[in-house]
């Protein structure tokens, strides 16, 4: 595991109280209900913008903290467990993108912004089914963007778009030019097919040539760290399940091939964990990002699809029930699983970055 520092114990703890507290499975359920395309509670946003988590990568002198990849890892690991929805990891993910490759009049125009939770930024990079960066059709001239992108997390509460096109990322605002399109998928979030016809945009002309590729590597990594609070919750959910479940007389958790199949998973869960918190140090560090980004995304698809699956059959058929919790996870798991990257995909690029 990371050592951490007090202020990110504190920090870490905070995140875990809150979201237990005010916003456990529960408070999910409440938005699911409501029906509305944003699928996220806008004063529970407020609430994570009130304790600074909006702005934990974003320079101070930008309205931010500054504190960390790492930090801002904690916190998502936390909403996680209890699959807290809200726009936080689009939202961090879209301002890196500014710091990486914005201007310094760009910076000021957005940073603050994204950082009070005024505004709220998302990436909008796909064109097709899957995902593939290299496969990018939308173009940009005379300061004008024009195409379509096939899957935009948390389209419909976003402010502000990160454009991939043909020759780099732009910047555009939703309104002249912007159009969605809804997209029911099976985690009942917020997913858009967005079209910009001559959409007024600002090209993020820093950052070099792979910025991206940067951009989604920090996608991949705070997906993953999602992933990982997700992981964790359906490991001891399930435990805690089999400790309780009488079936022939006698306690689930007495079976010893049960026994064998949780001990499994829980050493595919440090796996997951060691890697994906290497992901956050080498942000941090700037060492080795590429390599640690394809790691620890490719960990997490496989770890929580083995969870979330042992943790709805563990549970037998009354799992898949919306009486149970557990069902929600193994449909996040699967849309998450295919974001940014899936287990193929990430080990073509593995295969890439090592020279095979």
């Amino acid at each position: 595991m990371a050592i951490l520092n007090e202020e990110q114990e504190m920090l870490r703890d905070m995140a875990r109280d809150w979201a237990s507290k005010e916003s456990p499975v529960t408070e999910w359920r409440k938005v699911r209900a409501g029906g509305q395309p944003e699928a996220f509670s806008r004063d529970a946003y407020s609430a994570m913008a009130d304790m600074g988590w909006t702005g934990v990568i974003i320079p101070e002198e930008h309205g931010g903290s500054d504190f960390g990849w790492l930090s801002a890892g904690l916190v998502i690991e936390e909403l996680g467990k209890t699959l807290t929805a809200s726009p936080l990891i689009a939202n961090t993910v879209a301002a890196s993108a500014i710091i990486l490759g914005g201007s310094e009049e760009q910076k000021a125009a957005w940073l603050p912004k994204l950082a009070s939770g005024e505004a709220i930024a998302t990436l909008a990079i796909d064109e097709s089914a899957r995902h593939n960066p290299a496969a990018i059709e939308t173009s940009a001239a005379g300061g004008k963007v024009s195409g379509t992108k096939a899957f935009v997390h948390e389209a419909h509460s976003a402010d502000l778009f990160v454009v991939a096109a043909k020759d780099g990322l732009y910047l555009v605002e939703n309104g002249q030019g912007v159009s969605l399109s809804s997209r029911k998928l099976v985690d009942l979030r917020s997913h858009a097919e967005v079209s910009f016809d001559d959409a007024p945009a600002q090209k993020l002309e820093g950052g070099g040539d792979d910025l991206l590729e940067q951009v989604l590597d920090r996608a991949r990594i705070l997906t993953a760290c999602e992933m990982l609070g997700m992981a964790q919750a359906v490991f001891d959910t399930t435990l805690d399940y089999l400790k309780q479940r009488v079936q022939f007389n006698q306690v689930l958790a007495t079976f010893q091939s049960l026994q064998h199949r949780m001990a499994d998973l829980f050493g595919d869960l440090a796996q997951m964990r060691s890697a994906v918190e290497g992901g956050l140090q080498a942000l941090d560090s700037g060492f080795g990002v590429a390599r640690a980004a394809t790691i620890a995304k490719a960990e997490a698809n496989r770890v929580l699809h083995a969870i979330s699956r042992e943790g709805l059959q563990l549970h037998g058929g009354i799992g898949m029930t919306d009486e149970y919790d557990i069902g929600f996870y193994l449909k996040r798991a699967r849309v998450l699983e295919a974001s940014w990257g899936s287990t193929p995909w990430l080990r073509g690029r593995f295969a890439g970055i090592s020279g095979y």
